[in-house]
């Protein structure tokens, strides 16, 4: 429960919100920011420890106040995904954000043998470049606006580190896994990569974080829930 005071705010709120879908990681801080400012009449610093994109949904951890100075341990702990890659096509996006383009290329049937092959290549720490559509700064500017004005730019390359793959259902062309990666781990890259390898392509079709360090996704409220705990609407 939220305390009703000015000062228990400005010493630090930090809130776990299962963002909704449709959402940006902005969206969420922007309308939790004016519930206070009419809530309480104040304005406070306030801002989110790791970015989560629209077609993603779950954790997405908040502070407010004070507590905006943990924003960077918040950002350094492990994330937890359940993740939903689709086979046998691609996307510029690598998700389901824009044209999806078949390969035409049979998926193959999920075995061990698949499962150890795609573990001893992907566990551990890897080499990933971050989707064109990314937030990541290229130039001084998101590389998701380079992509959308049609300007190609190179992504640049980051070391990341995956914990752990869970295969979870790998019905058909849609297998979905459990992933605990380190911070920067792009789970599209994650299944565009998969797909390649595999030579049948892939793209992420459903995401939800499950967990941000400590913060699940079963303690976690949804937007609506913290806008009545704050007085809002």
């Amino acid at each position: 429960m939220i305390p009703h005071n000015v000062d228990s705010l400005h010493s630090g709120w930090v809130f776990s919100v299962d963002k909704p879908l449709g959402w940006t990681s902005f969206d969420v801080v922007a309308k939790l920011r004016n519930t206070i400012r009419i809530r309480y009449g104040v304005k406070v610093k306030i801002g989110h420890a790791g970015t989560l994109d629209p077609l993603a949904s779950g954790v997405l951890v908040i502070c407010a106040g004070k507590a905006t100075k943990t924003i960077n341990d918040w950002v350094e702990t492990p994330k937890k995904y359940r993740a939903t890659l689709s086979f046998g096509a691609t996307t510029e996006s690598y998700d389901s954000e824009t044209k999806i383009n078949s390969t035409g290329i049979p998926v193959p049937l999920f075995t061990k043998e698949i499962s150890t092959l795609i573990e001893s290549s992907f566990l551990g720490t890897i080499s990933q470049v971050p989707p064109i559509y990314s937030a990541v700064k290229v130039n001084g500017k998101r590389a998701y606006k380079h992509a959308r004005n049609g300007i190609l730019v190179e992504m640049p390359e980051r070391k990341v580190t995956i914990h752990s793959l869970e295969w979870i259902s790998t019905i058909g062309n849609s297998w979905e896994v459990e992933v605990s990666c380190s911070k920067g781990t792009y789970i599209r890259s994650l299944a565009n990569d998969i797909g390649q390898f595999l030579g049948c392509g892939a793209y992420l079709s459903s995401l939800i974080r499950t967990a941000v360090g400590s913060h699940l996704l079963a303690d976690s409220k949804s937007l609506d829930e913290w806008i009545t705990l704050l007085g809002g609407d």
